[in-house]
């Protein structure tokens, strides 16, 4: 799992899956959308206009990767 900020855009991005799968995209709201993969497995949440959700996101950012998740 990685999580990452990118403030030129001021897109959060949270993928699940490294590896590059072809997608539909299901967007909840103009700001949130869901990338679902084969299997219907969640591949990523993208939130657009990031820093109106999540504050001080462009003062302080956000990159996390390499995250396992438990069983």
């Amino acid at each position: 799992m990685k999580i990452s900020y990118d403030p030129t855009v001021d897109a959060l991005t949270i993928r699940f899956v490294e590896e590059r799968v072809e997608c539909e995209v299901i967007r909840l709201s103009d700001q949130v959308a869901v990338d679902i993969g084969p299997g219907e497995r969640i591949v990523a949440i993208e939130i657009l206009d990031a820093s109106e959700l999540v504050p001080h996101i462009v003062d302080v950012g956000v990159s996390i990767g390499n995250l396992a998740v438990a069983a």
